[in-house]
Order: C-alpha cells, then structure tokens, then sequence
C-alpha cells in the first residue's frame, strides 16, 4: 500500500500494462512462456496472478511497482531479501524467480515510446489461500496473526542483515505510523464533514500524546502493512462450525520500514477490525497472540488506542486524496472506507478508556488459557 517516500504522491505513476504487454515481459524478461494471466486488484503497483509452462512451480505473481518506488532499488531489493530471509526462516512469504541474467529485478520500460516511464519487475511464487477479508474471524486466528506479526518483526528485527538495510529508515514515509501528523497536507480531501473533525482530533491527540513517547518504544523492521488482503489463510480443520486457521502467506513487503514493535501490533489490530462484526472485541485477542512472544511496555500498551486510531485515519484519509487522483481505481483503493469510518468513530464514542479496558482484560484472559 505504498504511497512513496518523499509523501508527493501526485509524481506517483500506476503502471498500466495490459495482459499480452505484461505476458511478453515475462517471457523476455524471466524467460517464461505464460499460459494463462490475470490481473489482480492493488493500491499503486500492478500485480498479475500468471501460469507458466514450465515445470516445478508453475503460478507467479508478477509485480510492476509504480515509477516513483522503482527509483529506489536499494529499497526494494531490502524488501525482497527480507522476503526471501522469512521463507528461509520458515515464514509462508513469497520468493523470487531471477531473471534470465540472474537478478531477483529488473527496470523495465513501461511503453514502446521514448521517455516511457521505467518500472522495476519481480515475478514472485504465488501463494495459496484465501485472505483474511474473506472469512469470518474467531479468535484462534486473530491470536494467531498477532502472534505473527510479533514472530516475523522480532527474527527481522534480530538476524536479518543487507548492506542497503539503511534504507528502511524512510523519515518522512507516509504509512509509517510516526507520520500520522503529515496528514494534515493531505486532509482537504474528506471535504467538510463530522468524519473531518475526528480526523483531526486523532491528528491532533497524537502531536500531543504519541510523538513524545515515540523515544520509549522498541525500535525494530516492520512490515507496516499486515492488512486483511495481505494475510492469505487455509482451514486446516473440517468442521465449519469452527474453523481452526493457519497463515498460509504473508504478501506485499512494500511499506516496510525502521519503525516500533508497538505500530505492528496496533496495524495488524485497525486491519482486523474492517470486516468483524464485533469490532472493538478483536484487539483483545491479536494483542494477546502478539504479547505470547512480545509483551509491550506499559508505554507502548498507553499508546495503543490513539495508534489504532491513527492507522485508521492514515488509511482513510490517504485513500481519500489518491482516489482523486485516481478514480478509476477507487473501489479498491475506498475499500477500507467501508467500514472503516464507522469503527473509527465508535472508538472515539465509546472512548479510550473502554476500549482499553475490554482489549486488556480479553489479552490477559489468555495468560491462563492460551490457545494450542
């Protein structure tokens, strides 16, 4: 869900290739003969889901990424080890197919005519399962994806070693959680409306309580975009009263950056809320999955609400601006906006302190009875 480096998401260009342009890159530039190709939604990238004939694996995601993050390779060639790290770690992330010279990318042109706009290519494993979105939560799955999300930050943050893995520090990102401020330029875009106000409240109420703690936190490599599409799942049971999940995949590595272990656990809890009935019970249970491996601090635990509350304005307003300078994407990119206003202002009705008190007595519940 990347939006740049740089916050000037009005130099972002989508690519916009078709299915036979992005079948013959395939062939030229990882030397692939496609059989079958579709496109698949995103936010500022192309992605298509591609067969191959050829033996072994034989389903691809090929990932073109928008022309203003394709003049970061450093960037992206971090990311893409730090995927192909996890999968050797155990974690169910994508790998690379190299090209036909051997490198895990490639910039290519997006068009036949000069001055075309270059795009850097990655052809990716494609991995099973259904996305988070698609299923109705319990428990088992939200602690489990907590528990995740602590597992994956803490081996990054620990082993995981780049040359270019300096360039994670992305200062003036606009999804990295500590840039909830940086909204402001981008607030215009709600118009003027009782959502508008909110917004600036969480704006406001994080200059004034969250940045000065930002110093307490754990530092350590997010992922930054552990949303309900970027979680795939199996069932690994039969019986659909009561499904017990597993994390089948983990996608889309492009908003990672040097952050706090506190902003993962408060991302992974906003995605999780957008498609649950019971909104407000779901942090209660990612927070426990994520406290079996990383207990947070009495600050880090302080912060939470208004770090909830800050990735839902992030995403909300964020897909306000770029759905107008895109309109032709913006039932994909509104597509949190769905539910997502409306969580965000129960929050703030029923208040800090409630929301606070049902998420940690639902964690500390599970120190007696965590689940198998």
């Amino acid at each position: 869900m990347s939006s740049g480096n740089d916050c000037q998401a009005q130099t972002l260009t989508k690519p916009a290739l078709g299915e036979r342009e992005a079948a013959e890159l395939v062939d030229r530039v990882f030397g692939l003969k496609v059989s079958w190709i579709r496109s698949l939604p995103s936010y500022d990238d192309q992605n298509f889901h591609v067969r191959v004939s050829a033996e072994g694996a034989d389903e691809y995601v090929l990932k073109i990424t928008n022309s203003e993050d394709s003049q970061e390779p450093d960037l992206i060639e971090v990311q893409t080890q730090a995927m192909m790290f996890l999968s050797a770690e155990g974690f169910p992330s994508a790998t690379p197919h190299l090209t036909k010279d051997g490198n895990i990318m490639s910039l290519e042109s997006g068009g036949t005519t000069p001055g075309s706009k270059k795009y850097m290519v990655r052809l990716l494993t494609y991995l099973p399962g259904t996305p988070v979105a698609k299923i109705s939560t319990n428990a088992q799955i939200l602690y489990e994806i907590g528990r995740l999300a602590a597992s994956m930050d803490k081996v990054l943050s620990e082993k995981f070693q780049h040359p270019s893995v300096k360039s994670l520090h992305r200062g003036q990102f606009i999804w990295n959680l500590a840039n909830v401020p940086l909204l402001d330029q981008y607030i215009y875009a709600l118009g003027q409306n009782k959502y508008r106000a909110v917004v600036e409240q969480v704006i406001e109420q994080f200059k004034g309580k969250v940045i000065p703690k930002l110093s307490s936190f754990r530092a350590c490599i997010n992922h930054g975009d552990l949303n309900d599409h970027n979680i795939l799942v199996d069932s690994s049971s039969a019986s659909l009263e009561n499904p017990q999940y597993k994390v089948s995949g983990i996608l889309d590595f492009s908003d990672m950056s040097y952050g706090y272990y506190v902003f993962e656990v408060a991302i992974v809890i906003m995605y999780m809320m957008i498609e649950s009935p019971d909104p407000l019970s779901v942090g209660g249970h990612v927070l426990a999955g994520f406290e079996s491996i990383l207990p947070l601090t009495a600050e880090e635990r302080g912060a939470l609400f208004l770090l909830v509350s800050g990735r839902f304005a992030q995403s909300l307003v964020i897909a306000a601006h770029t759905a107008l300078l895109y309109p032709e994407n913006k039932e994909y990119l509104t597509i949190t906006a769905k539910t997502g206003w409306k969580h965000l202002m129960t929050m703030f009705e029923v208040g800090q302190k409630a929301v606070e008190k049902t998420w940690f007595e639902t964690a500390q519940a599970y120190t007696s009875h965590a689940p198998a």
